[in-house]
């Protein structure tokens, strides 16, 4: 018997992040996206880039889609990184 696990499927991205002071079932199930666009904009990866590779959205069939969903999350990931993580440590 195998007990490795299946993978999971990555959650599918929303138009926009969510955006209340406290954590959110969406930011759990979005953690490893979160850290994924920080670590691509820290590395200086353009915005097509990220929006297909990252958020599974294609920014040349949705520019304007691609566009808002990539600046919501990589706004929320900013704010978990710098204060919202201490909702994670206390949980």
């Amino acid at each position: 018997a195998s007990f490795m696990s299946k993978p999971q499927c990555a959650p599918s991205t929303a138009d926009e992040a969510p955006s209340p002071d406290h954590i959110t079932d969406y930011d759990r199930a979005h953690l490893a996206t979160y850290l994924s666009l920080l670590y691509a904009a820290g590395e200086g990866e353009n915005d097509h880039v990220m929006a297909r590779n990252i958020l599974r959205i294609d920014p040349e069939k949705e520019p304007h889609r691609a566009q808002q969903a990539l600046e919501s999350h990589l706004k929320r990931a900013r704010w978990l990184a710098e204060s919202g993580y201490q909702s994670l440590l206390e949980a």
